[in-house]
């Protein structure tokens, strides 16, 4: 196809000009705009050859990644000469220090932070994972990191649709386990919310489209039900001179998805579809006692639900987060959630980080360097392993908040579940590290209790107390894990060193020459992963030293001497090994779709017909999961490099097992009719039965061997015709 580069050209140049219009909050003066300009000509020089997979020039890529900087997340100038430049030190001839020498040493910084990682990385270890602890390091220095590469990675997913099946299924589950989250904490809703999603959308095409498709259908009842309910709360609030603005604000796509799955209900029975949301406009030291009379005006029409009252204006959330909310019940006997806050709290939930420097007075420490600061000091010093890193981190960044105080009144903000350990913790590392127990409301409780909201709390210490290891057992926050995993590493090296020591002294007792010997067998024998590991184990006691009498040095490695009784042993353990036997092949997998050997993930048990992909285990091959997994955004964001593409070809005979959970109303003789239909019309095998009854209805789970997901569908339609079963819906596992 004959493309007019002429043509091209000038709506790229329309594409720039959208973008400096949309940037308000950057400055508008002349040597400003120069240097933003200057920042579009370099990129659009650097990416002139480059084409993305969609056969679009490259350069709307990070004129679209600017404007999302600009326009709704609200950053200046520096933010957007980053955004346009964002891939060239990585995709480019162009270097940092050329972004340094044109632009300056904050733009150095910044692209720094956002280039990926480049170069040999350790094959164990998960690509995004060593990013994403990149993009930490950096974040603790310049926040704008990671918006940037937030609004980079919303503008790859906006245009996800171009790229290949397993691409897509990647890069949606990264999102969820790490984008999301953060955008989350801070404080970037909007952001958080398209990202959840698209990365569904991607992930579960049919069920985004059908929840869509249904929120489409009932809109113009909530529209009426919204005004119907908004009423008499506008004319009050008009009447006591209030200027406000009030929505209904529909709930996610990925919320509602979310709130199904956990609860096992249809979309019908999702009440809180949407909140109603007052935004007032209010001067900042009139802000509290506003938003309260706006939430006394509305329970004075609607009754409240005590329980469900959030104040979020007196203990703002760690993100910034301030509003009031309440759920109250409606004319039409539905509870509605009802959102008081001010323009500033709306725009600081909109938009999070940057508006909350728009609003920053004087040098007040808000949550936000709060945050950064725990950060910093979390990956001072940190030789965590990656994913340790991600995982122990991501626990901080979704969690809802409980506020807990000390014997002084001091408030500390800390994670739903988390424990008195994890108080000590927050309060000092020193506290945690010699903590040996708690006192809350002024009784002495166990480390592990989880504490609640309002909860007191006086740390009991002991200079002779060290981290131990169950404390990982129960602790939630990262500080916490963080400093107890490092204490517990620092004192196995301590005891490595001793049984390094005691391990040469036997070698030179037993007049074997260590020096140049490899311990590779000896570690293998002893199943310890590393030499760290097999001189901890010797230190305590694990290995006994007058085990090496077995072993001899041959070709300058230590090895197992092979004496008679030795052979034996090593011949017996060969038979008892059980022989794997092959499975049938009706699965191709990897790029060239090979018949490989693999087996089904317990976790989802996949049957043919179910969009599946492998995994390549450590210990047992590949393993088949089902896309909608429990386990694949984890699998597949944090070990991208072990997932291959996996397809089923074509029906095969071969049965597989899965389940269906069947609820009723308890006719006589239904588990008869259900059982027949199973048995006599379908000809399907059913591995057990299970039925209960209670108050009129039942309930039951049946396994059945099927062949493939057509067969599956077959089957619940003729269950679905048995008279008095209401409900049918298959279960993993």
């Amino acid at each position: 196809m004959q493309i007019d580069l002429e043509k091209e050209k000038k709506e790229i140049d329309e594409a720039f000009k959208g973008l400096m219009k949309s940037a308000t909050y950057s400055k508008k003066d002349a040597a400003t705009k120069k240097r933003i300009k200057k920042a579009f000509e370099v990129a659009y020089d650097a990416h002139k050859d480059i084409r993305r997979k969609s056969g679009e020039p490259y350069i709307y890529h990070p004129i679209a990644v600017a404007r999302i900087c600009a326009e709704e997340i609200g950053l200046g100038a520096t933010s957007i000469i980053c955004a346009l430049l964002h891939d060239t030190v990585e995709d480019t001839e162009l270097t940092i220090e050329d972004v340094r020498n044109l632009f300056g040493d904050k733009e150095a910084q910044i692209i720094e932070g956002l280039t990926k990682i480049s170069g040999v990385v350790d094959a164990t270890v998960s690509l995004q994972a060593e990013n994403f602890k990149k993009i930490l390091l950096t974040l603790a220095e310049d926040v704008r990191v990671i918006l940037i590469k937030l609004a980079d990675r919303l503008h790859n997913m906006r245009t996800i649709g171009s790229m290949r099946r397993d691409k897509q299924l990647k890069i949606a589950s990264e999102t969820l386990f790490l984008y999301a989250p953060l955008a989350h904490r801070l404080g970037l809703h909007s952001i958080k919310s398209e990202l959840e999603d698209l990365s569904l959308k991607c992930q579960e095409p049919e069920m985004f489209h059908e929840i869509e498709s249904k929120l489409k259908k009932s809109q113009e009842v909530r529209t009426r039900f919204i005004n119907h309910f908004s009423l008499p709360i506008r004319k009050t609030l008009e009447e006591k001179g209030f200027e406000f603005e009030m929505k209904g604000r529909p709930k996610s796509i990925y919320s509602i998805w979310n709130k199904m799955n956990k609860k096992g209900i249809p979309f019908e029975e999702v009440y809180d579809l949407f909140a109603v949301r007052i935004i007032i406009d209010s001067k900042p030291e009139n802000e509290k006692s506003d938003c309260w009379q706006v939430y006394s005006i509305v329970t004075d029409f609607y009754q409240p639900n005590i329980e469900r009252l959030r104040d979020w204006i007196s203990a703002p959330k760690a993100n910034g987060y301030e509003s009031l909310h309440t759920t109250v019940m409606s004319p039409t006997g539905k509870w509605v959630e009802v959102q008081i806050r001010t323009k500033r709290m709306d725009e600081i939930a909109e938009m999070g980080f940057a508006a909350h420097w728009k609003y920053k007075e004087g040098s007040v420490e808000s949550q936000y360097d709060k945050w950064i600061k725990q950060i910093r000091e979390l990956i001072e010093n940190n030789d965590a392993n990656a994913l340790d890193l991600v995982d122990d981190f991501k626990l901080d960044l979704f969690s809802d908040e409980i506020y807990v105080y000390t014997p002084e009144g001091e408030m500390k903000n800390l994670p739903i579940g988390a424990s008195a350990l994890d108080f000590a913790f927050a309060v000092h590392s020193e506290i945690g590290a010699h903590c040996i127990g708690a006192k809350v409301n002024n009784k002495l409780v166990p480390l592990s209790i989880a504490l609640k909201s309002g909860d007191q709390v006086e740390i009991l210490t002991s200079k002779n107390q060290k981290p131990k290891e169950d404390w990982l057992n129960f602790v939630k926050t990262h500080r916490a894990k963080s400093k107890i995993k490092s204490s517990l590493k620092e004192e196995k090296r301590e005891l490595a060193i001793i049984g390094k020591a005691m391990l040469e002294k036997e070698f030179k007792r037993l007049d074997i020459s260590h020096q140049n010997i490899s311990l590779k067998e000896l570690k293998k024998h002893f199943k310890a992963p590393s030499s760290l590991d097999l001189y901890f184990k010797i230190a305590t006691e694990e290995i006994k030293l007058n085990q090496l009498r077995d072993f001899e040095v041959k070709h300058g490695s230590l090895r197992f001497k092979r004496t008679i009784p030795n052979r034996l042993k090593n011949y017996f353990e060969r038979k008892k090994a059980p022989k794997t036997e092959k499975k049938e092949e009706i699965l191709v997998i990897g790029d060239n779709m090979e018949k490989l050997d693999y087996s089904l993930a317990n976790c989802c048990n996949p049957i043919p017909g179910d969009e599946v992909f492998g995994f390549i285990t450590v210990a047992e091959g590949i393993k088949i999961h089902k896309v909608s997994c429990p386990n694949a955004v984890q699998l597949m964001s944090n070990y991208a490099y072990r997932v291959i593409k996996a397809r089923w070809i074509e029906k095969d005979k071969m049965d597989f097992l899965t389940g269906l959970k069947i609820i009723g109303i308890d006719n006589v003789g239904i588990v008869n009719n259900i059982t027949q239909v199973v048995s006599n019309e379908l000809h399907v095998n059913m591995r057990s039965i299970k039925f209960e009854s209670y108050d009129g209805i039942f309930e039951g789970t049946i396994m059945v061997f099927v062949q493939n997901t057509l067969h599956l569908e077959n089957l619940i339609k003729n269950l679905k015709k048995v008279e008095g079963v209401t409900k049918i819906e298959r279960i993993d596992n």
